[in-house]
């Protein structure tokens, strides 16, 4: 695919929104409409890269509370016809049709690959990418488990959202507060995981998000590692010019 002429394509991810509390999430939502607002005019396609929500789960007759500003950007955007791809993340990741549905949103569950003007793309949110967190990756078979969802889907939804909200308190994701710095070549996974893929496959482009730390890395001389922040300490992006990916702060 190839893009239209003025036109570009945006990377965010990590809103954690309903995190910590109802007032903190309300002002960041805003942030994030506000971009989304800002960008409308030269974006051709969108990628939110995952964690939009600090916990999301689609009862089958039931959708969480809250979230209307975005819901209704969203539904603006793609009804003006800009595409808007997402990838659900370690916090969201019990989509259900909702988003396809009422948004005509793509919603995708694996990283993906992607080509623009002649540049590949390898997309896709990053947990449990790389070695080690094996705890995690364990969970993570647990959590998208078909039984263990449905099972989870039989409890109240006060039930059900309060338990996930007590456990969502003592994720360090949630507050920002998990490592801040780049850690090495040796410790960041996802960087280790680029360059395993790499190794078997070429892509310009690697782009993630679930660290939480914007970081531009130099793979090799045609490919970088792209990981495009969060939208609770850094409110951070990348965009897509036709020609490279750059990495960008909002300052509204």
């Amino acid at each position: 695919m190839d893009l239209q002429p003025a036109k570009k394509i945006y990377f965010l991810s990590d809103f954690h929104l309903g995190a910590p509390n109802v007032a903190a999430s309300l002002v960041r939502e805003k942030k994030v409409v506000a971009f989304l607002d800002a960008i409308k005019h030269d974006a051709q396609i969108i990628f939110i890269v995952g964690d939009m929500f600090d916990f999301w789960y689609e009862y089958k007759t039931v959708i969480p509370k809250g979230y209307s500003r975005i819901f209704g950007k969203l539904a603006e955007l793609t009804d003006s016809g800009i595409q808007i791809e997402f990838f659900v993340g370690n916090h969201d990741m019990w989509m259900n049709g909702y988003f396809e549905q009422e948004f005509n949103i793509p919603v995708h569950h694996h990283p993906k690959t992607y080509h623009f003007n002649g540049k590949s793309f390898y997309i896709g949110h990053g947990d449990g990418l790389g070695p080690a967190d094996h705890g995690y990756k364990f969970l993570k078979k647990v959590f998208r488990n078909p039984i263990c969802n449905w099972l989870f889907g039989q409890l109240h939804p006060s039930w059900g959202m309060g338990l996930a909200n007590y456990f969502s308190l003592k994720s360090k994701e949630r507050t920002g507060t998990s490592e801040a710095f780049f850690m090495g070549e040796d410790k960041e996974w996802l960087l280790i995981y680029c360059k395993e893929m790499l190794a078997k496959q070429h892509f310009n482009f690697f782009v993630f998000g679930h660290r939480h730390l914007p970081i531009d890395y130099i793979l090799s001389e045609t490919s970088r590692y792209i990981n495009i922040g969060d939208w609770i300490t850094n409110f951070t992006y990348a965009s897509f010019d036709g020609i490279d990916v750059q990495l960008h702060k909002w300052v509204d």
